[in-house]
């Protein structure tokens, strides 16, 4: 574990804030489950021609193994790894523990995955002291909880606490204070910014702007005319500048399945709509555990069209309800019928369904003398009933006709 000091009280800090990030999150359950796996190259994620590499061990990095990697490709690199489908429900479940760990040390969690979140510890050192020994004591909860190992950044910024637990990965810990920040920050490449994607950085690397010191060091009007609004944004962040705070509201979240296909079908294909209606009763079963409804619903399709790079054509389409819903039918109903709308005679590489505009369920208010229709009542009965069975026996126990989604890859279920 490796400290970066800083000078005085974190305390006089105007913000202080953590960012906590299990290590290897899918690749280490597997391996606590299983201590046979110990010190072996474990790689979770689909192994079909079409997978995709969800979560690689540190042996399995050794060999050049990241995430999102191909299935094909890792092989490659590491032939004698260990590949498994990955169990979701099993991560989940020991997702939510680090959560109340998480919420333990400070009523502002802002998750960004099933696996990192920020943690807001300002104002927190007379009960927790100095942010370090929080930090410490964050790292030492979630193993004695979990068995797992998180590294963890903290800084005055949400940005840089971000670059730090990256940086002190396995298994690490490093704190800047606000008075080293700018110098923290000025040698790393200018990649380790949010928002500079690989055609920014091209572009980028072009003007040459490579460290996060030279992007600092540019004139923002100059940067304007080269990145549009977002290239004084990025000057800001390089400088330090950072305002974003830890949104722990649940107004911020969004829920989302999607699954790479091991082969292409067809718009039309009895396989595509499968994978929608499993999205959708998958979404809603996630919205009911929380106690939130959704009102707008997104189609994500990847064609099956390459552009180069391992890049493919991304569409969307979106319709928002008059009310709101947690119901797997009807946001399966939505999808499909926004698939209907989409033209063209690509095939489908992957499809994806997410759900906006959350409300928690008992914010949903009828009217002043209206009650919940005879059928609304039913199928909210019905769920509940389907609720209990999943929980009990798995979510495959009861589903309905066509409900399978082919999965290529664990899902990442974006939050």
């Amino acid at each position: 574990m490796a400290d970066v000091p800083t000078s005085g009280s974190a305390a006089h800090w105007p913000r202080v804030i953590a960012h906590a990030d299990m290590d290897a999150f899918y690749a280490s359950v597997e391996v606590l489950d299983n201590p046979a796996l110990r010190g072996l190259p474990v790689i979770v994620g689909g192994s079909s021609a079409r997978g995709v590499v969800t979560s690689a061990s540190y042996e399995a990095r050794k060999f050049g193994v990241r995430s999102a990697m191909p299935s094909a490709h890792a092989h490659k690199l590491c032939p004698h790894a260990v590949f498994l489908p990955g169990r979701m429900k099993r991560y989940v479940e020991i997702s939510r523990v680090v959560r109340r760990v998480f919420e333990s040390f400070s009523p502002v969690v802002e998750p960004l995955s099933l696996d990192e979140a920020f943690i807001d510890l300002t104002g927190t050192e007379r009960l927790l002291g100095p942010a370090i020994d929080a930090a410490r004591d964050l790292k030492r909860r979630v193993l004695e909880e979990t068995g797992l190992v998180a590294s963890v950044g903290v800084a005055p910024t949400k940005m840089a606490a971000k670059i730090l637990s990256d940086l002190s990965k396995p298994d690490g810990l490093l704190v800047v204070g606000p008075e080293i920040l700018r110098e923290f920050l000025t040698p790393l490449p200018v990649e380790r910014l949010w928002g500079v994607g690989r055609v920014t950085l091209a572009r980028m690397h072009a003007q040459r702007i490579r460290t996060i010191g030279d992007l600092a060091r540019r004139d923002p009007s100059e940067l304007k005319g080269l990145f549009g609004s977002m290239g004084p944004h990025l000057q800001e962040l390089a400088s330090g500048n950072d305002s974003r705070t830890v949104e722990g509201d649940w107004r911020r979240k969004s829920y989302g399945e999607e699954n790479t296909f091991a082969r292409d079908h067809a718009l039309d294909s009895i396989e595509l709509r499968r994978a929608l209606i499993a999205h959708g009763d998958a979404i809603a079963r996630r919205l009911r555990a929380d106690g939130v409804r959704a009102r707008t619903i997104t189609l994500k399709l990847k064609l099956a069209r390459p552009l180069g790079g391992g890049h493919y054509p991304l569409i969307t389409r979106s319709f928002s309800l008059d009310g709101t819903t947690n119901d797997g039918p009807e946001i399966s109903r939505v999808a499909m019928a926004l698939l209907a709308k989409v033209d063209g005679r690509d095939k489908i590489r992957l499809a994806g369904v997410q759900v906006h505009q959350l409300e928690r369920a008992d914010d949903t208010q009828f009217g002043l003398f209206e009650s919940a229709p005879a059928e609304d009542r039913k199928r909210d009965r019905l769920n509940r009933a389907l609720d209990s069975v999943a929980k009990k026996f798995g979510d495959e126990a009861v589903t309905r006709g066509l409900a399978r989604a082919e999965r290529a890859a664990p899902s990442r279920r974006i939050k």
